[in-house]
């Protein structure tokens, strides 16, 4: 995985500005977990409406 700061970045980017996007999808039918691939890591994160806010739980970074 690249630097802390470029994965910010890359998070702030894709993530930041779209959680329901950037080919994200649903984790178990729970609309709010998602599940993406941002700058090489799989990201596992909750989206919570009422306070703009999405929370990462989890990164994996791919082999």
């Amino acid at each position: 995985m690249r630097g802390g700061e470029a994965f910010r970045d890359e998070m702030a980017r894709t993530l930041g500005e779209e959680p329901y996007g950037h080919a994200s999808s649903a984790v178990k039918s729970e609309w709010d977990r998602r599940e993406a691939t941002v700058a090489g890591a799989i990201v596992l994160y909750y989206v919570s409406r009422s306070v703009l806010t999405v929370t990462v739980v989890r990164l994996v970074p791919l082999p």
